[in-house]
């Protein structure tokens, strides 16, 4: 089995350098158009390792939704569940805030008040994976979801961490005897020199 996993679109505070978080924020149109790219790089499944997408699965927050309903009609392929497991992490109160306010406010941002421990994203992560695996059990299946929640479960299971996820830009994982696998990383082959093994900020 084969999961693509999908960050979604730019919106605007993307563009801003805000950190959305949870905050349910839309698409803006390079969002949408990096939505069409990713399709047409889909569309291509075999050279992921696929046979054919059975489904696209979604954050149901707004622009994993829309990201995942613009692949799903460009592919033909169904539109299945949101799942609530792969909302982007919590960040309290620096949502809405830009990076440098971020910065500026909290020595470290471990010390966000609110903000969601990386454990828990790990294991949400990782839960949904498992999930979808027992639900399309056989199945390739793209997930269209978040940055940082996509960064943290590559790097819990590739056992390093990763670099930063980019928007529209697909990473994959396979699901071999039991056990997630790493694949690939922002298009990249996981032991690809490109690809950073670095802990991001966020």
């Amino acid at each position: 089995m084969i999961i693509a996993l999908v960050r979604h679109g730019q919106t605007d505070w993307n563009a801003e350098d805000r950190m959305q978080g949870s905050s349910d924020i839309p698409l803006n149109e390079v969002g949408r158009a990096q939505a069409v790219t990713a399709a047409e790089v889909l569309s291509d499944a075999a050279a992921y390792g696929a046979s054919a997408w059975s489904t696209i699965i979604s954050s149901p927050l707004q622009r994993a939704h829309e990201t995942a309903s613009i692949i799903a009609s460009r592919l033909d392929v169904p539109l299945g569940e949101d799942m609530p497991e792969l909302v982007e992490r919590h960040y309290g109160e620096a949502e809405g805030m830009t990076i440098r306010e971020i910065d500026a406010k909290w020595a470290r941002r471990t010390m966000i008040p609110g903000v969601e421990p990386v454990d828990s994203v790990v294991t949400r992560g990782v839960v949904a994976l498992d999930r979808i695996a027992e639900r399309h059990d056989g199945s390739d299946v793209v997930v269209v979801c978040h940055g940082t929640l996509i960064r943290l479960t590559l790097g819990e299971l590739a056992g390093h961490p990763v670099g930063r996820v980019h928007n529209g830009v697909l990473s994959t994982v396979e699901y071999r005897d039991g056990d997630w696998v790493v694949l690939s990383v922002n298009g990249l082959p996981l032991g690809d020199p490109r690809v950073p093994a670095h802990i991001e900020s966020f």
